[in-house]
């Protein structure tokens, strides 16, 4: 009711009477006026006068299913939204609830996370009340060797909805870093529960550095957040709303192909390691070459150095970790 509610508020300008709330929504007036002052105890400001109804003044920073939903314009993504006071990490709880049968399309979100992680094993910081952190449960029904490649989706779809809630432009280190001002700003896990020839479901997990003031002395050099590069304060529920519309949006662009052919050039403009040289850091050999671009299955397309010219050796981001020659990018 709350989600609905404010839904209704949300998206009307000015004054809503009760009255248009009970016969929109189909429900009675002490209906709203509980949903209401519900609303008020979670920090929403709304005003309500007589002759004229309720209107929304303000909403708190907050990722709560109410919040989060009724700023979705999706069909699928965010739908249902599973919100956690805390938890030790969305994607461990979101696989949990995969196996136990919740749908394609259900979010889980987490104001805080005790045991974050990001790709190869590393902790990801994830400190509560200022970041976002959430992860998405698909449940496909292509092949297992595809789904990596929702990874570099997914990154696409955090740059459009950066820019859309920010205007900030971001970069991509290959494959799933976003990066701003050359340090990360986001990172992506994607995990996937799979039968020989069959996915049973995957999992996108997307942590932003959203309203982080400050970080850890060995991190300074390494991250930031959109808070420090801006100077302000980003809506989370917004920017949420934001990337969830543009994922979806990808993964319909990705199943009509079942490859980033209809991203690629996308990609490729927002890929920082563009046209730099790279160092690939093979368990087997390290190795250094120029990065040109990604092939329609996501590798990275990478010149040897010291090798013919022209040659190309894709590189898998499952086997590898790439870095520029003289830091992170």
């Amino acid at each position: 009711m709350k989600t609905r509610i404010l839904k209704f508020l949300r998206e009307k300008d000015g004054f809503v009477s009760g009255q248009d709330i009970c016969r929109e929504l189909s429900v009675s007036r002490t209906a709203v006026w509980k949903a209401v002052g519900q609303l008020r105890e979670d920090g929403y400001e709304i005003q309500a006068v007589q002759n004229k109804g309720y209107r929304l003044l303000s909403a708190p920073d907050v990722v709560t299913e109410a919040e989060v939903a009724s700023r979705l314009h999706t069909e699928w993504a965010g739908r249902p939204v599973v919100f956690l006071r805390e938890t030790d990490s969305t994607n461990n709880e979101a696989k949990k609830r995969a196996e136990a049968g919740a749908g394609h399309g259900t979010l889980v979100v987490a104001e805080r996370q005790t045991a974050g992680r990001g790709r190869r094993g590393h902790g990801w910081e994830s400190p509560g009340g200022s970041g976002i952190w959430m992860s998405l449960i698909l449940k496909p029904s292509f092949s297992p060797a595809r789904a990596s490649m929702l990874t570099l989706a997914a990154a696409l779809a955090v740059s459009d909805g950066i820019f859309r809630e920010t205007g900030l432009r971001t970069g991509i280190k290959w494959p799933n870093d976003l990066v701003a001002g050359g340090k990360k700003l986001c990172g992506i896990l994607t995990e996937m529960s799979t039968e020989p020839d069959y996915i049973n479901h995957v999992v996108v997990g997307i942590g932003i550095n959203a309203n982080i003031t400050a970080f850890p002395e060995e991190l300074r050099d390494k991250a930031t957040s959109l808070l420090l590069e801006q100077g302000r304060p980003v809506c989370r529920a917004g920017l949420m709303a934001g990337v969830l519309e543009a994922f979806e949006k990808y993964y319909g662009e990705f199943l009509k192909t079942l490859d980033l052919s209809a991203m690629k050039e996308t990609y490729e403009a927002r890929l920082i390691n563009m046209d730099r040289e790279v160092r690939i850091l093979d368990p087997r050999q390290e190795w250094t070459g120029t990065a040109r671009g990604i092939d329609r299955e996501g590798r990275l397309l990478v010149e040897p150095a010291g090798g013919q010219a022209g040659e190309l050796r894709p590189v898998d981001s499952g086997e590898v970790s790439v870095r520029g020659v003289y830091g992170y990018v």
